[in-house]
């Protein structure tokens, strides 16, 4: 194995400490988390014995937090995959420390976003009638292939570029990492020895990974969006809303791969690789993505609202100044206007105004999804009084069980995965070593002594 240099040395002992000694922090927030997932299981329990009844779901309003979650989840999970992708493709060389989170929060936000139309149902025994008796007709059967799929093709999205990293715990780690732990790495390295020949099958397969990725990714939220679209319901019926809702994927899968990369560039101290300018540039593709998704809100509702009919009105006066207007306005004003203006100013385009503009935006846009879901419904479609929608404490508690899952998976991965592709890092560290001192070409062997012999 060629001798590291110092920056790669310093790249593979900050990366790898983790796998080995997480930290008391880890141990706790673990055990809180657990605690919330255990609740929520636990209503989960009580609900299935029970039935919907114990949820403020009914006829008229039935779908509520649970499908809220489902497009929530759904929607950050383009954070990675898509998002890794174009930057791939673009051959922007400063994604390379956060594309493995952004692959990661596909993958976990998935399977999270998956269990959701489960929960919803009150029979969940009657999921294999989907496989059995679906209808190529129905929108739910597309978006659960579509949704199978870019689950299989983000996982293994994931797992192509992570196959060096394993090899370098694998021969770095030693026995401080466990008997167990180093029998995982010798298998999911798959026997990596960073030759020319594993190189150039593993930047093939990624280019192909990377191709198919993208048009999987725009395919399953806009699946998403037709289940709404498709149905007879004045404030669903738009053509607008795949490109609506593919555009708010995008820009709430940014937000969480920015919160994301903050807590673990503190807690990691990763502040070498993980600089202000990739802040930045995420910060830039929040502002570009709130311009648009406000545009679509303009068009949506100046269109709608020129000639409006009696369930446009209803709808307009709960949005606008009725019940669901909190809601509304922080949705237009706090999860874009001022999440466009901290960017835009170079004052508080600083990491901190950053993450907060991220958090304010991921906020949002569990709200939109919300009065997306409830508010559409509760318009009467019939001469009677609406009905209205409030979660109980069994919804709630499941809820709090989902996010309490996100971020157990999130734990777990940073306790046994390199959070930060230190191969990718390396060549583009190199390369960047070798363009400053005015050398071109491709560099020799790229990252040499990564995970190889």
């Amino acid at each position: 194995m060629g001798a590291l240099s110092d920056y790669e040395t310093r790249l593979q002992d900050r990366v790898l400490r983790p796998l080995i000694t997480p930290g008391r922090w880890w141990n706790a927030l673990f055990g809180a988390l657990l605690f919330v997932f255990g609740i929520g299981v636990l209503a989960y329990v009580y609900q299935l014995r029970n039935g919907l009844v114990v949820t403020g779901m009914r006829d008229r309003i039935f779908w509520g937090l649970y499908i809220t979650n489902f497009v929530f989840f759904i929607g950050i999970s383009h954070a990675g995959t898509l998002i890794s992708a174009i930057l791939r493709a673009s051959q922007a060389g400063w994604r390379t420390p956060v594309t493995r989170m952004a692959e990661f929060i596909t993958v976990v936000a998935l399977s999270v976003g998956g269990l959701m139309p489960m929960i919803d149902l009150g029979r969940p025994d009657r999921i294999p009638h989907l496989f059995l008796y679906g209808r190529w007709q129905s929108p739910i059967l597309w978006d659960m292939l579509a949704i199978t799929t870019y689950l299989v093709a983000s996982v293994a999205y994931l797992y192509l570029p992570m196959v060096p990293d394993l090899a370098i715990a694998r021969d770095g780690l030693g026995s401080g990492a466990g008997r167990w732990k180093r029998a995982f790495y010798r298998s999911a390295s798959l026997g990596w020895r960073n030759t020319p020949t594993q190189r150039r099958l593993l930047h093939r397969a990624m280019a192909i990974m990377m191709i198919l990725i993208i048009p999987i990714a725009v395919s399953v939220h806009t699946v998403v969006s037709w289940i709404f679209a498709m149905t007879l319901r004045e404030p669903w019926n738009s053509t607008m809303f795949g490109a609506f809702f593919v555009a708010g994927a995008i820009f709430s899968g940014i937000a969480v791969l920015i919160i994301l990369m903050a807590v673990l560039r503190r807690v990691y101290h990763l502040e070498e690789y993980l600089k202000e300018k990739h802040f930045v540039y995420l910060g830039y593709l929040i502002a570009a993505m709130a311009a648009i998704i406000f545009y679509f809100n303009v068009s949506e509702y100046m269109v709608s609202g020129y000639k409006p009919n009696e369930a446009v009105n209803f709808q307009f006066n709960q949005m606008f100044r009725g019940e669901f207007a909190g809601f509304f306005w922080f949705y237009l004003v706090g999860g874009m206007v001022v999440p466009l203006l901290i960017i835009a100013v170079p004052r508080t385009r600083t990491i901190k105004g950053i993450v907060v503009a991220a958090v304010l935006v991921a906020i949002a846009m569990w709200v939109e999804r919300y009065f997306i879901v409830v508010a559409s419904l509760r318009i009467p479609q019939l001469p009677y009084e609406p009905r209205d929608y409030a979660p109980t404490i069994v919804e709630l508690a499941i809820t709090a069980g989902a996010f309490a899952l996100f971020g157990l998976m999130i734990l777990l991965f940073v306790r046994f995965i390199p959070v930060v592709s230190m191969w990718e890092v390396a060549e583009q560290h190199e390369a960047e070593e070798r363009v400053s001192v005015g050398v071109t070409g491709p560099a020799l062997g790229g990252a040499p002594g990564l995970g190889g012999e």
